[in-house]
C-alpha cells in the first residue's frame, strides 16, 4: 500500500516539529510538506500534492480558513484536517461547512491524529465525539443551513440516495457500501456525487452535517 502523503502547516515552529516527530513514528505516513505559513504551503502544493494537510486555523497573514478555500480551488482532492485550540460549536459547524474533512484540537492524543488521517483517506471525513456533539447542539439552536437548494433536496433525494447517505453517516467506506448494497463502487460514487449536487454541500463531511440537520439519520 502506498504511504499517505501528509502536509503540516503551522506558524508555531515547536508545535510543527513536534507534529513531525509524532507522525514519523507511523510507517504508513510520509510527510512531504512542512510550512510555517499558508502561502509557502500553497506554493509547495504545486510541486508535491499531498493526500492530507494538517492545517492550523490561526496563522498571521493568511489564516487556515483562507488557505482551505484557496486549496479547494487549486487542489480539491487534498483532504483538510483543521487544527485549533478552539472547540466552539458554531465555529466547528462553520469550518466543516466550508469544506474541511475533519477538525481536531491541538491537545489530542497521537493515536487520534493517526486515526483522523486514516479515516479522511478511507471515508473522506472524520468526526469525533466532541465534534459530533457540537454539530448536533448547533443544529438544534439555529438553522445554520437553510438555502433553497438544501431544502429542495429533501424532496428530491431518492430512496437509494437516502440509503447511501445513511451508510456514509455510519462511517462505511465506498467499498463497504458497494458490497452491502450489491452494487459497484462506481455506482456508489455516482450516488454520492448526486447527493453533493442536490444538497449543495462541498464534501462528505457536509453531507453528514446535512443529514444530521434534516434528521435523515
Amino acid at each position: 500500500m502506498s504511504p499517505i502523503k501528509v502536509a503540516l502547516v503551522d506558524d508555531q515552529t515547536l508545535f510543527l516539529k513536534g507534529l513531525r516527530l509524532i507522525l514519523e513514528e507511523y510507517p504508513e505516513i510520509d510527510i512531504v510538506i512542512e510550512a510555517n505559513n499558508g502561502q509557502d504551503f500553497l506554493t509547495a502544493v504545486a510541486k508535491e500534492e499531498p493526500h492530507v494537510v494538517l492545517l492550523d486555523l490561526k496563522m498571521p497573514g493568511m489564516d487556515g480558513i483562507e488557505v482551505a478555500e484557496k486549496l479547494k480551488t487549486i487542489a480539491p482532492e487534498v483532504k483538510i484536517i483543521l487544527l485549533t485550540m478552539h472547540d466552539d460549536e458554531h465555529f466547528i459547524h462553520h469550518v466543516l461547512s466550508l469544506g474541511a474533512n475533519g477538525y481536531l484540537l491541538k491537545n489530542e492524543e497521537p493515536a487520534i491524529l493517526r486515526e483522523a488521517i486514516q479515516k479522511v483517506m478511507t471515508q473522506e471525513y472524520y468526526l469525533n465525539d466532541y465534534v459530533a456533539k457540537a454539530l448536533l447542539s448547533n443544529i438544534k439552536k439555529k438553522d445554520t443551513y437553510s438555502s433553497d437548494q438544501a431544502k429542495d433536496a429533501l424532496f428530491t433525494l431518492t430512496p437509494r440516495e437516502k440509503e447511501i447517505l445513511q451508510l456514509i453517516c455510519e462511517e462505511h467506506t465506498t467499498g463497504e457500501i458497494a458490497q452491502q448494497l450489491f452494487i459497484s463502487k462506481r455506482t456508489v460514487e455516482g450516488h454520492r456525487q448526486n447527493l453533493l449536487d442536490k444538497t449543495g454541500v462541498r464534501n462528505t463531511a457536509g453531507l453528514v452535517i446535512y443529514a444530521l440537520k434534516n434528521q435523515l439519520v
